[in-house]
């Protein structure tokens, strides 16, 4: 059965969620995190959309994006992809590294952009890893 596209309007926010497959580390060095946010620095340029706030977490990532022109499903494609690439190049893997499609999660901007930005800024600290990165607007 097909998947329900994604609501898609110019100005939608969205939390947005990734995983390593099998619940695997997606970054193993700060080379690894910084090679990431290259690819979301690039696709800010590429597709105009804004990050209010990200977590780059040892096997997850969160983002909290606000959507242009371009659909969601492009802009994640486009970084997913490329950061795979890079991945499996760099560590001599082959296949998937994210589990299966990111969860995104429309939000309103007035009620619930505070408490979000404030969760994400939270989620390193409550799950006691303190080596992750956490950064607000790009």
């Amino acid at each position: 059965m097909a998947r329900k596209p994604r609501v898609h309007f110019t100005g939608a926010l969205y939390h947005v969620m990734s995983r390593g497959n099998q619940g695997q580390a997606i970054f193993k060095s700060d080379q690894d995190r910084q090679r990431y946010l290259d690819f979301l620095k690039d696709g800010q340029k590429r597709f105009g959309y804004r990050l209010y706030a990200y977590v780059l977490m040892g096997n997850h990532v969160h983002h909290l994006i606000e959507i242009g022109q371009t659909p969601l499903s492009k802009v994640m494609q486009n970084i997913l992809f490329r950061y795979t690439r890079y991945w499996n190049r760099r560590y001599k893997k082959t296949g998937h590294l994210f589990q299966g499609r990111y969860k995104a999660i429309l939000c309103d901007k007035d009620s619930y952009l505070l408490e979000l930005i404030r969760y994400l800024h939270l989620n390193p600290v409550n799950s006691g890893d303190s080596i992750q990165q956490s950064r607000n607007s790009m």
